[in-house]
């Protein structure tokens, strides 16, 4: 049988289970959301603790130095961004937390900058705004629209949260509009306000599907296309005139065509061969500014396809030696007065020159191998040896002693059958 639980026993479990909740759920551990100015100097108390209490701090978790402590409270100079936060404050003994601060680092807004534009005229407009420099910190912002002494309503646009639209309400009028813009923050408050006529605001979006292309046969032209911008809602009513821009690459300095109509536009003046940026802004014909450039287009004038050799171009050139079918001029030959008397045949001759064919070159040694040789065989004195005799004036060659024939060159010999070889 179970022991019964004395009431003294319940009521002390439920007085810690009320300090536990209590610790949890004390007020000091809600953090205290502080903003101060980036580059100032900030000192934060350890909540109601005594200044000579003995505590440590940290920042996100992490022990500070305790030369950052004034006591007990902690002394941050020169605040940076990295400065920002959260900060708490412990009993060094028990741990016991005394203090959370979150701390945000920023800087206060700066006057904001407003533009208001009719990019759906006649629709309406819209206005946007930023500002100059960022904050760090959140920003709020409060835009009021007055056409004359009515205010209208400005839509916020559901994409881009500084943006807001407004409908016109009166075509044509000649009451100004005036947009002011407020911000504020925890470090400060800013405010800027512009007025304006309903036709200056307008600009359209720039041109869409801007194309261009070459124009076959003609290397001097590019045919440019584009559209009308699709933001656009009623071109035939309030229709646009265009104005475009184009150079080569190779160059800096634009070229512009104004149109009053039309969405194409043949360029005559390209450089042939050298590829070329075009651009198109847009305009309503009588109100409003020009529109910002279009995507840039890229093309390049038409150029004629180098032609292929045919086969007959590719034929090499033949080089055509004539041979003359005349007899080749006489040869002379040179002789070695110790070979002439030496055997009893004709000498064969070394020759100079050699025929141009073998046909030729064999007719004309046969010929000339018929050389008559007369050899003195007396005793005494008679016709030196190796004398030859003279030919035939009709004899196309002649053999000369080698000393006294005007062409001699030492390897020049003529060699009989029982000469040296």
């Amino acid at each position: 049988m179970a022991a019964p639980v004395p009431w003294a026993c319940c009521a002390v479990l439920a007085a810690a289970a009320a300090v536990v909740y209590t610790q949890k759920h004390s007020p000091q551990e809600t953090p205290h959301v502080q903003f101060e100015r980036l580059g100032s100097d900030v000192t934060l108390p350890c909540g109601i603790a005594n200044w000579d209490a003995a505590v440590t701090w940290r920042v996100n978790g992490t022990d500070l130095a305790p030369d950052l402590l004034n006591g007990s409270q902690l002394v941050l100079h020169g605040l940076e961004l990295g400065h920002s936060g959260l900060y708490a404050c412990f009993h060094r003994d028990s741990w016991h937390l005394h203090h959370q601060v979150l701390l945000h680092v920023g800087l206060p807004p700066r006057e904001p900058v407003l533009n208001c534009r009719s990019n759906t005229y006649p629709k309406g407009f819209y206005c946007s705004w930023h500002l100059p420099t960022p904050t760090y910190i959140p920003n709020t912002f409060n835009v009021t629209v007055l056409h004359g002494s009515k205010i209208m309503v400005c839509e916020k646009d559901p994409a881009l949260k500084n943006r807001c639209h407004i409908r016109y309400m009166h075509l044509f009028s000649t009451i100004k509009y005036k947009v002011s813009i407020s911000v504020s923050n925890a470090l400060g408050h800013n405010a800027t306000a512009i007025t304006f006529d309903e036709f200056t605001i307008v600009k359209p979006d720039p041109p869409e599907n801007v194309v261009a292309r070459p124009v076959p046969s003609n290397p001097r032209r590019l045919e440019v296309t584009w559209q009308t911008p699709s933001t656009w809602p009623d071109p035939e009513s309030f229709p646009l005139k265009f104005f475009l821009r184009y150079r080569p690459l190779i160059l800096d300095q634009w070229q512009h065509v104004e149109l009053s109509d039309g969405t194409a536009h043949t360029i005559t003046d390209a450089y042939a061969g050298k590829e070329y940026i075009i651009q198109v802004a847009a305009k309503d014909n009588d109100i409003g500014t020009w529109s910002d450039w279009s995507v840039a287009a890229h093309a390049t004038p038409w150029t004629e396809e180098p032609r292929h050799l045919t086969t007959e171009a590719q034929a090499p050139e033949t080089t055509t030696s004539t041979t003359s079918s005349l007899a080749p001029p006489p040869t002379t030959k040179i002789c070695d007065s110790e070979e002439l008397g030496s055997g009893g045949g004709p000498a064969v001759p070394f020759w100079i020159t050699v025929p141009v064919t073998l046909a030729l070159a064999a007719a004309v040694a046969t010929a000339s191998s018929l050389l008559i040789w007369s050899v003195d065989l007396g005793g005494g004195g008679g016709a030196h040896e190796g004398t030859p005799i003279q030919p035939h004036p009709s004899q196309s060659s002649a053999c000369l002693p080698r000393a006294q024939h005007p062409m001699w060159t030492r390897h020049s010999t003529c060699r009989g059958a029982g000469g040296r070889s």
